[in-house]
């Protein structure tokens, strides 16, 4: 039985520092603390003795949900000729890990996530998979609070147009353009492992490493099996162009 916590209290001063984060990525919100538990990461709520359920986790369960939904919407509309196995690489090339980082890069998330001290010392702040996994929370929390369409209004400006501009299209597929290299230069055969699984069963993380004949080229992580061997492969793929 998981143990009992205060709530998560926050000052005017702290508030008002989310309701102008939320003011600036243009979101139409109704009550900010959903948003601010969509930044509060577990290890703040260990360190502060908080209720166990106020951290994002849950929300990021339910952002995964909501963003592959939309993200699935948006390909059908936008590729009406694509076929459903290409569209599905191009989801997964959305919303893997590595994009979702990025886009809480670009929106600066990692300035509003609230971190217990071991974490912040670590480099949380700035690890790809924490911002990934916020990024996924902060979706669920603009559903729960503002509904499908100001998630569809959020995606509007800072997702869907990378997608029309293509910046996914070279990330669909790594696994393929890596056979493809070892095949063109005769090079021997490669394999994928699956080294590493960690995280609750909600939120699994996989970690794969791809090899060349028996020497390791990469690791990679990511939500899924494949996942995690794609990005292991675009990591063989950084190091062989670097040879």
């Amino acid at each position: 039985m998981k143990r009992q916590g205060r709530k998560l209290q926050m000052t005017k001063a702290q508030k008002a520092k989310y309701k102008q984060f939320l003011e600036s990525v243009g979101v139409s919100y109704n009550k900010e603390d959903v948003y601010i538990q969509a930044f509060t990461h577990s290890s703040y709520v260990n360190e502060h003795r908080i209720r166990p359920h106020d951290d994002n986790e849950r929300l990021e369960f339910l952002g995964d949900a909501v963003l592959e939904l939309a993200i699935s919407q948006y390909l059908y509309k936008l590729f009406d000729h694509m076929s459903e196995g290409e569209m599905t690489k191009l989801r997964a090339a959305i919303v893997c890990e590595p994009s979702l980082a990025t886009n809480a890069e670009e929106l600066h998330f990692g300035e509003y996530v609230l971190l217990g001290k071991g974490e912040e010392m670590t480099g949380g702040r700035e690890r790809p998979a924490l911002l990934a996994d916020v990024f996924e929370a902060f979706i669920g929390a603009v559903y729960l609070d503002a509904g499908m369409e100001e998630v569809y209004r959020f995606l509007e400006r800072y997702v869907y147009p990378k997608i029309h501009d293509g910046a996914f299209s070279h990330m669909m597929d790594f696994k393929s353009q890596l056979q493809e290299l070892i095949q063109r230069e005769s090079q021997g055969q490669v394999q994928y492992h699956i080294v590493q699984e960690k995280g609750p069963a909600h939120s699994r993380e996989f970690v794969s490493e791809v090899s060349l004949d028996d020497e390791p080229l990469g690791k990679g992580t990511g939500k899924s099996k494949k996942e995690a061997e794609q990005m292991a492969a675009q990591k063989a793929l950084e190091k062989l162009n670097e040879e």
